[in-house]
């Protein structure tokens, strides 16, 4: 299920399912991309940081347009204990390995991989990225 912004109309409350994972995108050519991603999570409960957000970055291939400074974006994943996938959409191979990447951290978060928790992922996530 896809949402521009946060919160969610309470309109249909019984009929949406359960939430495993929120993806937030921010597009990196549009400044006005990661502000409303600043705003719609004061709306996410503090539970749902604890494996179950990430951010994805969009359009990194193109350095020269960005807005948006990455170190801005990293440290929202540092803030929020979120890890950040950097990629380029237009770039099928990299499209497609994020969109895996994607589904494997939604299995862990939805519960199906045994053994692995969505808070035992975040921890994993965040010790290789300080290695």
């Amino acid at each position: 299920h896809l949402t521009t912004s946060l919160p969610l109309s309470s309109e249909g409350d019984h009929l949406r399912p359960r939430i495993d994972m929120i993806v937030f995108m921010i597009d990196i050519k549009n400044k006005y991309s990661l502000k409303n991603v600043e705003a719609s999570l004061a709306h996410v409960d503090a539970s749902y940081f604890l494996g179950k957000v990430c951010f994805l970055v969009t359009g990194v291939g193109r350095v020269n347009y960005c807005s948006i400074d990455t170190s801005a974006i990293s440290k929202l994943g540092e803030i929020y204990c979120s890890p950040v996938l950097f990629c380029e959409l237009e770039l099928e191979g990299i499209r497609v390995a994020t969109a895996q990447r994607l589904l494997r951290m939604l299995e862990i978060c939805a519960g199906h991989i045994p053994g692995v928790s969505a808070l035992s992922f975040g921890t994993l996530m965040r010790s290789s990225a300080d290695n």
